[in-house]
């Protein structure tokens, strides 16, 4: 069986073989070599785009307002060098082809990420309405889950055809893929992801304790009960493209991807053997930009905190889409109406997490009364949500993701300093484990986020509601910029939360390579010979349009 790649669903394109091909991504006029692009935003989606244009042979020009990584955060604990809190993106499933490619490029090794009732993780506990489960594989846990796990299966089946459309995916076979995910578009647009579930055939049959439980234990990484007001495309997506299955960690960090394809010496058109990114840029970001404005000479003029503008013939913005309009005073006239309608109306969730080191991974210790590990991975009802165990050996300091929350359980601790929070995740863990003395462990200072508070974020990611598909379709589709009237050409949009599948990674690579096409187009470019790129595919593959 072929391998299963995120191909689609809404627009099924081979970026993974796109980039890997030997003619390469394509080329633009010589007389436009060294001209320079604007990248706001330091992100996955800014250094890989800025990556791809210097190759190109264009001077990738990056912005930043606060941090190198975007939301591939890897806080290090102070006094260690490599051992890391995930504060970002911090499980990517196999499936995520694109991202892996720079993976690969850079030389990052990867490892099971500890999902729960999996290999990595050892042992699972589940602990809802104070009843506490331990378990290792799905087997373990009463007929209950069981049936939760085949009642999901079945409504995939039912409402989405899941098996066909999966089947497309893993062939990739754009026609078919289309013609099965299409109608999906036009059925469950304007529906949630609680409507498939408790419409369905399978669910129907149940209880109201089984909808429960699938809330907050769901599927693959845990419980999805924050995302049922979500659209049910935006769930289907990350069922069908793999991601909720087959995840990995980035070892010592996934930050360091960014940072080493920063500094990596590329093979590029026009630029010097061994050129970086890094090198074009004197070894540092822009500050955070203040101002994006159509200048007199019809470039666009980008100014920094400092107060320096600067002229480019081509932006591509990454950060946040609120950040247009509550931190970059914008000039309207750059983007149509239609499209602020959607940027603005770009709904993002909360999330928050709680991280600790540990002298050791004592977890693996056995409780002499009982045989088990003296603690495991973890899924409750209570305030923590899910709390996961990293080790890198027996000799190593551990580290524990005390809480990952998300919406309404990432709220009740936004007030909250790292200590306090941390002895609410202990307190609560102690109903647990009440013989477990979590906190003789810890060592140092715990590390915490809550993205919702960060002015250059506002939100962890995107969450679109019922009716966004139109909105999203809007951002997508932006990089075809061949009918825009000239006004609105030459800024571009990238990141996940412009992309189909937000809070993904890979999400965020393949839209700035949809706008590495675009920007090579816009300075005349065009794509290798046999290799055609997104936008040459875009007008016969592209999302279907509704009304």
């Amino acid at each position: 069986m072929p391998a299963l790649s995120a191909f689609g669903p809404d627009f099924p394109f081979a970026y993974d073989a796109w980039l890997t091909h030997p003619a390469g991504l394509g080329a633009i006029p010589a007389e436009r070599h060294g001209e320079r692009v604007a990248i706001v935003g330091a992100g996955a989606a800014g250094v890989i785009a800025g990556h791809e244009l210097m190759k190109l042979g264009l001077r990738p020009v990056l912005y930043e307002s606060a941090r190198f990584g975007g939301r591939l955060r890897s806080e290090i604990f102070e006094g260690t060098e490599d051992v890391v809190a995930e504060l970002g993106g911090m499980r990517f499933p196999v499936s995520s082809r694109a991202f892996y490619h720079y993976v690969d490029l850079v030389g990052c090794e990867s490892a099971p990420f500890p999902n729960p009732l999996t290999e990595a993780a050892g042992s699972t506990v589940i602990d809802l309405e104070g009843e506490t489960l331990f378990a290792r594989r799905l087997a373990d846990l009463p007929p209950v889950y069981r049936e939760v796990a085949d009642a999901y299966d079945a409504a995939l089946e039912e409402g989405a055809g899941f098996s066909a459309l999966q089947a497309a995916m893993r062939a990739r076979d754009p026609a078919r893929v289309k013609a099965l995910w299409d109608p999906l578009v036009r059925d469950w647009d304007e529906r949630t992801f609680y409507e498939f579930v408790t419409t369905s055939r399978a669910f129907r049959a149940l209880s109201f304790r089984h909808r429960e439980i699938f809330g907050q234990v769901g599927f693959g990484t845990g419980g999805w009960d924050s995302d049922f007001p979500n659209s049910m495309l935006e769930i289907l997506r990350v069922n069908l493209s793999g991601f909720d299955e087959g995840q990995r960690y980035i070892r010592g960090g996934v930050e360091q991807v960014l940072h080493r394809l920063w500094r990596l010496p590329a093979r590029a058109a026009h630029w010097p053997e061994g050129t970086t990114l890094a090198a074009l840029n004197e070894g540092t970001t822009r500050a955070r930009v203040v101002r994006i404005a159509r200048h007199p000479s019809g470039m666009l003029a980008v100014t920094d905190r400092w107060g320096r503008t600067d002229l480019y013939a081509a932006v591509l913005v990454t950060c946040q889409s609120h950040l247009l309009t509550t931190a970059i005073e914008t000039d309207e006239a750059l983007l149509a109406q239609k499209l602020w309608m959607a940027l603005d109306r770009t709904r993002y969730m909360q999330a928050a997490k709680t991280f600790v080191m540990v002298d050791r991974p004592f977890w693996k210790d056995l409780d002499p009364a009982t045989g088990r590990p003296l603690l495991s991975m973890t899924l409750t009802d209570r305030i923590t949500r899910g709390t996961y165990l990293f080790d890198d050996g027996p000799d190593r300091p551990g580290v524990i993701c005390l809480s990952y929350s998300w919406m309404t359980d990432a709220l009740k601790v936004l007030p909250l300093d790292a200590e306090k929070r941390v002895e609410l995740a202990l307190a609560a863990l102690g109903h647990i484990y009440p013989n477990l003395d979590i906190a003789s462990h810890i060592r140092g200072n715990p590390i915490c986020v809550s993205w919702e508070a960060d002015q250059n974020f506002l939100g962890a990611f995107k969450g679109a509601l019922p009716g966004h598909y139109r909105y999203n379709h809007r951002m997508y589709g932006h990089f075809m910029q061949q009918a825009l009237p000239a006004a609105e050409r030459g800024i571009f949009l990238a990141g996940d939360g412009v992309s189909w599948t937000p809070a993904w990674v890979e999400g965020a690579v393949q839209t700035a390579l949809n706008a590495v096409w675009g920007i090579a187009r816009h300075f005349g470019g065009a794509s290798a010979p046999g290799n055609p790129g997104p936008g040459d595919l875009y007008p016969t593959l592209g999302p279907i349009a509704l009304d």
